[in-house]
């Protein structure tokens, strides 16, 4: 292990469109290398699959050398993919699959903390924006890389809500003031008769009795009080979708919550220059890491 290394960074950040022109994605780097991330789960690398994953390649680099991986675009479906980039420093690489997903493949990294025997499961999701029934599929999907007892860790734009509304500040959707019917239409579900916010997605990974992911930044903000880390995440530019709301969300395997320290949600005018998304950190104390990570199941 390094020794100046005590804390580990996760970093999950969709980027709109990859930055489009080349200034706006240079700014994107700059802003996420200040955090120094050891794991990066990137969203919409749109155009970074081509002339030989060039700009994926760039932008690994421009943050101190991680090592990326990105899903492979499918015609016909979304041409922003997801990745992850690791450091290799401290990770040692196991395997990277695609999991081809009707709308948009999950990008999924197997790695190893250095001297530790655990394999963990780094997985980038954007779930589909337009329908919360393969939202539901999507996530069921995910729920697979914690079979097992394996360890895991998600970064992903939801394209949905917690559901549990009451512990989270972001201003509650009044449906009916939303002026995008397009919006409504992908972002609501019936229960009872009644259209409502598509919560599904955060049912089926982090509900019930027996959950089979932490959402870490509700684990923060409610078990910790640090409530910055409840701050809407998407749309950040958009008026005509409803009031911000945390989209934007790190998962991880129940074995993480001893192991984490803070969550933050960066939404600095910078960022928003970037992106219509806010960049979501998880902190992680490195030892108890480790610790969890140096036995096998």
């Amino acid at each position: 292990m390094i020794p100046d290394i005590t804390e580990l960074c996760v970093a999950s950040w969709n980027v709109e469109h990859n930055g489009g022109s080349g200034g706006t994605r240079r700014l994107a780097h700059r802003i996420l290398a200040g955090y120094r991330p050891h794991v990066v789960f990137r969203h919409e690398l749109t155009g970074a699959w081509d002339h030989g994953k060039r700009d994926l390649y760039a932008e690994a680099t421009a943050l101190g050398g991680l090592f990326p991986f990105m899903a492979a675009p499918r015609e016909g479906r979304s041409r922003n993919p997801t990745g992850v980039m690791v450091d290799p420093r401290l990770f040692e690489i196991v395997a990277h699959t695609d999991h081809d997903l009707p709308w948009k493949p999950l990008c999924h990294v197997q790695v190893r903390l250095k001297g530790c025997p655990k394999t963990v499961h780094l997985a980038s999701g954007h779930l589909c924006h337009f329908d919360p029934v393969l939202r539901a599929t999507e996530s069921r999907r995910i729920t697979t890389l914690a079979d097992h007892g394996r360890t895991a860790l998600v970064g992903m734009d939801a394209n949905s809500y917690p559901y549990r509304i009451a512990d989270e500040v972001s201003q509650q959707i009044v449906w009916d003031e939303v002026e995008d019917p397009v919006h409504f239409q992908h972002r609501t579900i019936e229960r009872n008769g009644v259209r409502v916010n598509d919560t599904l997605p955060s049912e089926i990974l982090t509900g019930g009795p027996k959950p089979v992911f932490t959402d870490l930044a509700h684990h923060a903000g409610t078990g910790f009080r640090q409530s910055g880390a409840l701050t809407p995440t998407a749309s950040l530019k958009r008026t005509d979708q409803g009031p911000p709301q945390r989209i934007d969300w790190i998962l991880g395997t129940p074995d993480w919550e001893p192991t984490l320290l803070r969550v933050e949600v960066v939404d600095t005018e910078e960022v928003r220059r970037v992106s219509d998304h806010a960049l979501v950190i998880a902190y992680f104390d490195l030892s108890a890491v480790q610790h969890m990570l140096s036995t096998t199941q």
